[in-house]
């Protein structure tokens, strides 16, 4: 974008499920949930500016994926923010869509969590009265933690948010094969008994010591991941095998894998020599408590 309406603009980082439980299956079907979610300097980014109605241009390796979705989230998040402050929803929006989409690193989530956050800015007094976080509860689940943006515990369907464990400066590598996963299907896909919820420390002094205790959770719906899109497996196969890979994980329902190492620049070297066609690379450094 160009012009003045290009200063406004907002990231919307990618989300990593640090670990992952399912505790059980409420009546309306959705089930509860218990997760440590952390960012990465992965990112879509949104631009706003002033128009006489409200449009959504798609750009980025990923915008055409979304080409044929009906109601983005964005835009419903633009919609009910307006009707909230009683404004007239004119906008002209332009997505970067830099993160894969289905992915399990929450992008619609984060894209979503971002148009409130900027067009809120946007649309000054009548939209800093209305409550952002009731709004992005009624979006998904995972909205108000990427309106928060910061690490945070995540409970209920994954909307009942308490603070994060003090996290040490650590490094992040995220693969995705390239191919989308549908989360309702992870989760029907998966068997077997319920989770207990994590007991985790209030911080680790280091990398390597919170890596330890992450190995010994998981993600409950890795299993029914990789029978889906067994892909997943070479993924984790070749995080596992980078040196200094201290756990090789899938976030969310997938497909998209993490791997920890102790300093952000080791994961960024990784992360390179990962690189292969059809799959999308980051490396960096992880978002601290």
């Amino acid at each position: 974008m160009t012009g003045a309406g290009a200063a406004r603009a907002e990231q919307a980082p990618a989300k990593i499920n640090l670990f992952l439980h399912v505790l059980g299956r409420r009546a309306d079907g959705y089930h509860r949930l218990d997760s440590l979610a952390v960012f990465a300097g992965a990112a879509d980014r949104l631009w706003a500016e002033p128009a006489t109605d409200l449009t959504l241009e798609l750009a980025g390796p990923f915008g055409a994926a979304l080409a044929a979705e009906p109601d983005n989230l964005v835009l419903r998040a633009a919609r009910s923010l307006a009707a909230m402050a009683g404004v007239t929803p004119a906008v002209r929006l332009v997505l970067e869509k830099a993160l894969p989409v289905a992915s399990g690193i929450g992008g619609g989530s984060a894209d979503a969590a971002a148009a409130l956050r900027l067009l809120a800015r946007l649309w000054g007094a009548a939209a800093a009265q209305v409550d952002l976080t009731a709004i992005a509860a009624t979006l998904g689940a995972d909205v108000p933690v990427c309106l928060a943006g910061k690490p945070a515990r995540m409970g209920g369907v994954g909307e009942t948010l308490t603070s994060a464990p003090r996290l040490p400066r650590f490094g992040l590598v995220l693969v995705n094969p390239g191919l989308p996963v549908a989360t309702a299907s992870v989760f029907r896909a998966r068997v077997g008994p319920f989770s207990a919820p994590a007991v985790l420390p209030d911080g680790w002094a280091d990398a390597r010591a919170m890596a330890a205790d992450l190995a010994l959770l998981r993600n409950d719906l890795e299993g029914p991941a990789r029978v889906l899109c067994p892909p997943i497996d070479a993924v984790l196969e070749a995080l596992a095998s980078r040196p200094g890979c201290l756990l090789a994980r899938m976030s969310g329902s997938g497909a998209t894998c993490f791997g920890l190492f102790p300093e952000p620049e080791a994961a960024a070297a990784a992360a390179a020599a990962l690189a292969r066609p059809g799959w999308w690379c980051w490396g960096g450094a992880g978002q601290a408590a």
